[in-house]
Formats: structure tokens, C-alpha cells, sequence
């Protein structure tokens, strides 16, 4: 059962929520052709607070979807390319000597950087030493910068969403584990259909000339994000959530023998926490009043993917991260489901009509 009934405040926001993530698909696929499942994990991403790194080869779309979507969403925007001689300050801001003309008095003035942004695309990350990656560090997890002595508060929200390409290593840097742990999500961004390439082709020159309206206001996100956050969600479900990342370490004794094969070092606590987070957030954009098992399995993937380690015997096997998180599902046992989920989405469906 689930941990609480909402109240009909939340089933109203949650009404209102699913009726907004329609609106908004609706006003992307302008621009955007297909990646919908992309689409729908970065929203889930951003509706919980967290950042994203988005996989993919180049043309794939992944800037312009980020645009378009803090377009639509009315939020302040900006792009930084990633390369070798980066700066941190180039990032951050830097603080510069200033004198007032008329009295001569010099004091320093902070030059904000383009992190201060509500979204910022930090694009083919790991192509700037890591130095550089760790000015990332405190701005994702504090929602602050530091110069000078003096703490900068980001504008609020703030998302960071950083795109990597999963092919070419020549002349990277691996992003360290305690940055990879700050996302939320590793998103992979696929090779379109052969008919979703068509239309894209076909509307190579109409985009150009296409203005999105904004869909949603600052504060209506926000007011969505705590709707979200509120979410219920049974005890026996977070407590599968645990399971599930607790299987993943090879030292626990709840590791089970995808983990004793393939894993060298499975995900912390802060896994456990943002797949039950990302789980309330599946289930507010598919329509759904509270969070169920169903709704954890369905992101346990691109939650997880990037923050185990797989061994030398996965490569060997030719065992992909993706499998093993497959293995893990397969086994272990999620909890009963009760007809309690079904009671509450006709309950839900009656009350949008």
C-alpha cells in the first residue's frame, strides 16, 4: 500500500503536471524529431532537482533538445564548450580590479561566469582536464560558487546537463567517480529511426524558422518539483530501491551473481536515493498519483549506469553495463503488487475527465 493517499491539492497539481508535460512534448516536437524517451528523462531529471549526462555520438541532437527545452520552459540558458585548455574561472567567474574614476578608490569586483544560468549545457565535458570538471563539483551539489572568500548563490533552479561522446577517447578525461556521482542520470541518446531521420531531413530547413513559446512559468516548475517530491511512495518500494543498489556491491551480502561476476565497485547511497527520487518523478510524468515498483525499475538504468564499476571479467565477456543492470533486475524480486495501483489510477483517470 502506498505510504499515503494525496490529498486533493496534490491530485490536482499532478493533473495539471501530466497536462503540462503534454503540452510541452507537444511544443518540442517542432523542433525535435523523436528522442522522446530522451525528452521525458530529462524532464524527470529536472523535475527532481538533479543534473544529467547525456551519451551520445555528435548530430544527435543533444544541444538543441537542451535548448529548445529551457526555452519552453522559460529558463535562462547557457552553452560552454569543454576543451583542453579550459579554465575553472572560465566557468565560475573570476573576480577583476576595478577603480572608481572620480575618488580612485580600487576594489574587486566579481565577473559572473556562464554557470550562472538556470540551465547550463557543459558540452563534451570530459575534453577539459580535471581540474577544470572539479569547478563543476560545487556549483552542482551547493548551488553556489566560491571566489575570493566569497560564496555566489546560482539562480534557482539550476540544472546542469553535460553531453559526452561515448566513441572518441583520443585526448580526453575521464570524469572522476565523486563528479559522475553528482548526476542524477546518465541519459544514452540513440540513433534515430529510419523514419524519424527522414523527417529530419525534411524539416533541416522549417526549424530554422520555428520560435517556441514558453509552456511553463519559473514558478509553476518549482511548484511541479515539490508536487513531485511529495509523491508517496511505499515503504516496501524504497525498500526495494535499496535492495537493488545494495546488490550492487560486491562486498555486501545481498550481492547477488551478476555483481560477484562482472562489478568491481557498485553504487552508494546516494544511488539508493535518487532512484526512489527519479521513481516519483516516472511516475508524476506518465500520469500516475504515487510511486510504485514499476516506476524504479523503469529508470534503474539510466540511474545506475554511471555509477558502478565493472570488472575485467565484463570485458572479457563482453558484458556491458546495460546487462548487468539487466541481470540485477532479473534477480532480485521486487515486492508484491496489490490491486491498490489499479483503484488509484481509475480514481486519477475519473477525475482528469
Amino acid at each position: 500500500m502506498p505510504s499515503e493517499q494525496p490529498d486533493s491539492a496534490t491530485l490536482d497539481s499532478l493533473i495539471l503536471l501530466r497536462k503540462s508535460m503534454s503540452e510541452l512534448r507537444e511544443e518540442l516536437r517542432q523542433v525535435v524529431v523523436g528522442q522522446s524517451e530522451v525528452i521525458d528523462q530529462i524532464l524527470l531529471s529536472i523535475l527532481c532537482g538533479g543534473h544529467s549526462l547525456l551519451v551520445g555520438v555528435p548530430g544527435l541532437a543533444k544541444t538543441l533538445v537542451v535548448k529548445a527545452l529551457a526555452e519552453t520552459l522559460g529558463l535562462t540558458f547557457n552553452r560552454v564548450q569543454f576543451t583542453p585548455d579550459l579554465m575553472p574561472a572560465d566557468i565560475t567567474g573570476t573576480e577583476v580590479l576595478q577603480e572608481d574614476k572620480k575618488t580612485g578608490h580600487r576594489e574587486f569586483r566579481f565577473i559572473e561566469g556562464p554557470i550562472f544560468a538556470q540551465v547550463v549545457l557543459a558540452d563534451e565535458i570530459n575534453r577539459t582536464p580535471p581540474k577544470t570538471q572539479a569547478a563543476l563539483l560545487e556549483a552542482m551539489q551547493e548551488r553556489q560558487v566560491t571566489a575570493g572568500g566569497h560564496k555566489h548563490i546560482l539562480p534557482s533552479p539550476f540544472f546542469v546537463l553535460a553531453t559526452q561522446n561515448p566513441i572518441e577517447q583520443e585526448g580526453t578525461y575521464p570524469l572522476p567517480e565523486a563528479q559522475l556521482d553528482r548526476f542524477m542520470m546518465e541519459i544514452r541518446v540513440d540513433y534515430p529511426s529510419e523514419n524519424e531521420e527522414l523527417e529530419i531531413v525534411r524539416q533541416q530547413s522549417r526549424r530554422k524558422s520555428v520560435q517556441l513559446k514558453q509552456v511553463l512559468s519559473t514558478e509553476s516548475l518549482l511548484k511541479f518539483a515539490e508536487t513531485v517530491d511529495a509523491m508517496p511512495i511505499a515503504d516496501h518500494d524504497v525498500r526495494y530501491a535499496i535492495a537493488l543498489v545494495r546488490a550492487s556491491r560486491p562486498s555486501n551480502a545481498e550481492a547477488v551473481s551478476a555483481t560477484k561476476n562482472y562489478i568491481q565497485w557498485g553504487a552508494g547511497p546516494r544511488g539508493s536515493e535518487c532512484l526512489v527520487s527519479a521513481a516519483k518523478g516516472h511516475a508524476a510524468i506518465h500520469g500516475q498519483n504515487f510511486a510504485s515498483y514499476e516506476n524504479i525499475q523503469a529508470v534503474f538504468e539510466p540511474v545506475m549506469r554511471h555509477r558502478i564499476v565493472l570488472s575485467y571479467n565484463a570485458e572479457a565477456d563482453g558484458v556491458s553495463i546495460d546487462d548487468v543492470l539487466a541481470q540485477l533486475l532479473e534477480q532480485v524480486p521486487p515486492p508484491t503488487q496489490g490491486p491498490v495501483q489499479k483503484v488509484f489510477q481509475k480514481f486519477l483517470t475519473k477525475a482528469e475527465h
